[in-house]
């Protein structure tokens, strides 16, 4: 199912909420009838109300496929507690910790932020349980919020190069479609949350752009 959301009078959803296969994450303080929402749209039974390091901004900070979570460092004991029933989480010790902005990933593959360590790759790969490889999504470094990867779909920045989509194919497993989300914005992965039955999408997001990203995601 898709729909569109706003959260806090913001339309990207996407910096603020992250999801999986199974479960979604959202910020303690959303309207009463948000999680509801997104577990409508997104087809999960669990909707969880957190924080990541105190911060709202969970999609920007945490990264989630069906084999685990990765996070910063910094990601309090107590919040981990919230989701352990749920997913393990795996806290990374490195300089860029936004891990929801640095990683692209389903359950095929990671592409992250190219200046990661190598020993950050190894956690990430092992936390996820798939192949990481570096790279950008049209030109940017931060590839999680330039580009949107679900089991089925997978959708980009309209300035992605074709020397990235070939590396997005072949690590994620898709073949992928350049969109917009929110009149225009090529950052789709800060517009939206999504996983394989559906997605919530920016309130400015136009039935234009809705078309293309129910097409680049499959949501038939």
């Amino acid at each position: 199912m898709l729909g569109k959301g706003m959260i806090f009078g913001n339309p990207y959803v996407g910096v603020f909420c992250a999801s999986s296969e199974t479960l979604a994450v959202v910020p303690h303080a959303t309207q009463a009838d948000f999680p509801e929402r997104v577990s409508k749209y997104l087809g999960v039974e669990n909707v969880i109300r957190m924080s990541v390091d105190g911060s709202s901004t969970l999609g920007s900070l945490i990264r989630m496929n069906s084999n685990g979570a990765v996070a910063a460092q910094s990601m309090f004991d107590d919040e981990i507690k919230r989701i352990a029933q749920h997913v393990k989480v795996t806290r990374i010790a490195e300089r860029h910790n936004a891990m929801g902005n640095n990683i692209l990933a389903n359950d095929n593959g990671a592409i992250v932020h190219p200046d990661f360590e190598d020993s950050t790759i190894n956690l990430i790969s092992k936390a996820l349980g798939v192949p990481v490889e570096r790279g950008t999504v049209a030109g940017y470094s931060t590839v999680g919020s330039a580009a949107v990867a679900t089991n089925k779909g997978l959708i980009c920045h309209p300035h992605t190069s074709s020397a990235e989509m070939e590396l997005m194919e072949r690590v994620l497993g898709l073949k992928p479609a350049i969109c917009t989300a929110n009149y225009g914005t090529g950052q789709v992965g800060a517009c939206m949350i999504a996983n394989s039955k559906g997605a919530m999408v920016g309130e400015r997001t136009t039935p234009i752009e809705l078309g293309k990203v129910e097409d680049g995601l499959h949501l038939y």
